[in-house]
């Protein structure tokens, strides 16, 4: 919570690229830290170095998809933006697998474990200078409309990038019409509060879908179903995980944001009643445990298809250069908190509720369900000017999310993009 929050000063300081490898010193420094714990004997220095490698999770969660964001051309933003949640899953599988006990995950080399994150921080100082800077940030924030050129030129594999200047050019103009945008006037003005609404709904569908209590708790699951090497089955869903990741990024630019995530809470509440269901009967129909297996890897199958990866990248979309950098560090703020929310409260209503404790979960699905349908626009193939624009012509029209006056957001998706209109 705490990492995802300094954002937007980060990128604003740096720039883009910058702030993503100056935050690799925080993983190195904590691999180090939690590494040598236990040479050192040390439960201070494991706790101290969980603490940074979060701040380190919560600044990557928000850099990651913004530069993505802006260096991705305007048709493959979506797929692009997919493939930071692919890199998330197959880090949970890589980790799950080498956490195994015929591996890493004994009590001598626990902190070899914890220690290996130091490798992809490295991998990171080593490459990164070799990517180029976001051309957005550049032409926008820093003037360098020469820059930027060559930048996008290079990103493009060709000489003629006159649009992407031109549109750049645009929003440039209308960013120096206005002031710096700070968090609270995300809150206040009328221009961003439907936008900023959207993204942190989004954030919530994510997170309050039940999809951590899953992975957290799949282990247990797993075993009161009756499986005999439940870890095994726990590595099964983050291959369903991954193989799903996949299919969503070829399908995120055809079916475009908006259905895929329609979609997905849709599917995982049906799951979600298929295992309550599941785990309610398993001690009078034992067969049902399994599936009680299934619904949980389908469960994470819907998740992957939709709420996993758009969350993610659909907040740099919702809104321009200006705004976006404090929207990203609200929007992941509000993620990890609903994180830590899920994570700290689900062992008490499991207990509480037993097997039909993911029923609170379908009716967090439901919600979430509808507010998509009736309140998030599609952003597939249109610019970033576009798609804010659209949010200033609704509130021009009257929109007023806090009353719920006019029709609803929906019919933004009928605002196509400047080129095809």
């Amino acid at each position: 919570m705490l990492g995802s929050f300094c954002v937007g000063f980060l990128v604003n300081q740096f720039g883009r690229r910058n702030s993503m490898l100056l935050v690799n010193v925080l993983a190195i420094v904590a691999g180090l830290l939690m590494g040598f714990s236990k040479l050192a004997w040390a439960v201070e220095m494991l706790i101290l170095g969980r603490f940074i490698i979060g701040v380190f999770c919560g600044l990557c969660t928000g850099l990651v998809p913004l530069y993505i964001s802006e260096v991705s051309p305007t048709s493959l933003r979506g797929a692009f933006g997919t493939l930071n949640q692919l890199g998330i899953v197959l880090g949970i599988l890589v980790a799950q697998i080498f956490g195994l006990d015929v591996i890493l995950g004994t009590e001598r080399l626990w902190p070899v474990l914890l220690g290996l994150t130091i490798i992809p921080a490295l991998l990171q100082l080593v490459t990164l200078p070799f990517c180029p800077e976001s051309p957005r940030f550049l032409l926008i924030n820093k003037m360098e409309e020469e820059k930027a050129t060559k930048v996008l030129q290079s990103l493009r594999g060709v000489q003629d990038v006159s649009n992407d200047i031109k549109e750049m050019k645009e929003e440039s103009a209308k960013m120096s019409q206005e002031k710096k945008v700070t968090i609270p006037e995300l809150f206040c003005s009328p221009s961003y509060i439907q936008a900023i609404i959207i993204a942190i709904a989004l954030q919530l569908s994510q997170q309050l879908s039940g999809i951590n209590a899953v992975f957290y708790y799949s282990t247990g699951i797993f075993k009161d179903a009756g499986v005999k090497q439940p870890v095994y089955a726990t590595i099964g869903a983050g291959v369903v995980n991954t193989v799903f990741t996949v299919v969503s990024l070829f399908l995120v630019e055809r079916a475009g944001r908006r259905t895929l995530h329609l979609v997905g809470l849709g599917g995982m509440a049906v799951c979600a009643i298929i295992m309550t269901l599941a785990l309610a009967l398993k001690n009078i129909l034992p067969w049902v445990s399994y599936i009680s297996i299934f619904g949980t890897f389908a469960f994470v199958a819907f998740f992957e298809i939709g709420p996993g990866p758009i969350p993610w990248f659909i907040v740099s979309e919702l809104f321009s250069q200006g705004p976006r950098p404090a929207a990203v560090a609200v929007a992941g703020f509000c993620n990890w908190a609903s994180n830590f929310m899920v994570g700290m409260l689900f062992p008490y209503a499991e207990k509480l509720l037993g097997p039909y404790v993911f029923l609170i979960f379908v009716a967090f699905l439901l919600f979430f369900f509808f507010f998509t349908f009736f309140n998030v626009p599609e952003t597939k193939g249109r610019t970033f000017e576009d798609i804010s624009s659209g949010f200033e012509r609704r509130t021009v029209n009257g929109f007023a999310p806090a009353t719920g006056n006019k029709s609803s957001a929906v019919e933004l998706t009928r605002i196509q993009p400047k080129e095809d209109a």
